[in-house]
């Protein structure tokens, strides 16, 4: 997987910081810039005395540290998994067709007919608006049963685990566990792009060459609800797997790059073994759910082509930094139209 040599941007390391308590984003230099940057933010949201803006920096510089040694980490909780989980449901590791549902099968069939074009394809899709979010069935219901049994041996075992990104505390990281070659990168190559080459040609719908895939786990007791973010993706696809729960709704506004004035919002239920395309940069949360479970399925899937003119994160020309696997899906080109590389400790 990912021989082909993938980097992170440096923003990774400084910007999109999110503090649960407060419910913002920030970017981190120092106490002094976070302060001058956040800090009228921060107070209308409730953080006032010294104490509160302490604990601030001491939750931002612990997440600094989780993400300078998120590669490495990684790697070594994906091999203690590999040598020592005994999985459950083993079957599930490498993508059938049976776990697919026939309809998401048909539609890639006309996704790759000489005939397809975009009209076809919305006849087969459910659309929301004029966000460009589409549904349509993916799995089957039996495979998601069966999968999520396989994510919650998972859970109860003793195995390190990590967690899903900055704002998810309970999920799966599928690549630790070792799903990424045998079913994500199969998912994404064979069966979505030609979906999403229809779909989304202007966001490298054609051409995504990588992806992050992990499931989120809400429940009464734990993570509740999302809060308003966009993803580090050209394209999404969210997949309800269960199990039963109730509220929990999916909400999208505005696409980040194109925010309008007053931003219109729309919200969409979960339906299981279903899933949600959407736009990266759709800005989006979960409503919190009132009982039960909720499990989805996150894929962020990445164009290279495209990222590697402006990063999603810092809306600016990437400056690459060494990462592991898939990375954050930027690649160095070798005609030298390429973004900067840089040092990691001269941002750090």
């Amino acid at each position: 997987m990912a021989a082909r040599g993938y980097w992170a941007c440096a923003c990774f390391y400084t910007d999109n910081v999110f503090l649960p308590r407060y419910g913002l984003h920030v970017r981190y230099r120092d106490g002094p810039q976070l302060r001058q940057d956040y800090g009228p933010a921060l107070r209308s949201r409730g953080c006032r005395s010294d104490e509160d803006f302490k604990a601030v920096l001491s939750e931002i510089e612990k997440e600094m540290q989780r993400r300078k040694q998120l590669g490495r980490d990684s790697i070594e909780r994906k091999a203690i998994i590999s040598q020592q989980y005994k999985a459950k449901h083993p079957e599930v590791y490498v993508l059938q067709d049976s776990f697919l549902a026939p309809e998401f099968l048909e539609t890639v069939k006309y996704c790759t007919s000489q005939a397809a074009d975009l009209q076809g394809l919305l006849c087969l899709l459910e659309t929301f608006s004029d966000k460009r979010i589409y549904r349509l069935p993916v799995f089957s219901k039996d495979f998601c049963r069966v999968f999520i049994e396989e994510l919650e041996n998972f859970e109860q075992s003793d195995m390190p685990k990590g967690r899903p990104n900055t704002m998810n505390n309970y999920g799966v990281l599928l690549n630790e566990l070792g799903l990424d070659e045998a079913f994500i990168t199969p998912l994404r190559e064979k069966y979505l792009q030609p979906i999403t080459a229809l779909l989304y040609p202007d966001l490298g719908g054609d051409s995504l060459d990588s992806h992050k895939a992990f499931v989120v786990k809400y429940a009464v007791h734990q993570d509740l609800d999302l809060s308003c973010h966009y993803d580090n993706a050209e394209v999404t696809l969210n997949v309800s797997l269960g199990k039963e729960f109730t509220e929990g709704n999916l909400y999208f506004g505005d696409f980040q790059q194109a925010p309008s004035p007053v931003p219109r919002y729309i919200e969409i239920e979960h339906v299981v073994s279903h899933g949600l395309l959407h736009r990266g940069g759709q800005m989006h949360g979960a409503l919190p759910i009132t009982s039960g479970e909720r499990w989805n399925l996150i894929v962020w899937m990445r164009s290279s082509a495209i990222r590697n003119q402006l990063c999603p994160m810092c809306n600016k020309k990437p400056q690459l930094v060494k990462a592991e696997g898939f990375g954050d899906g930027f690649t160095r080109s070798p005609e030298g139209d390429e973004p900067e590389t840089v040092d990691l400790c001269s941002v750090l």
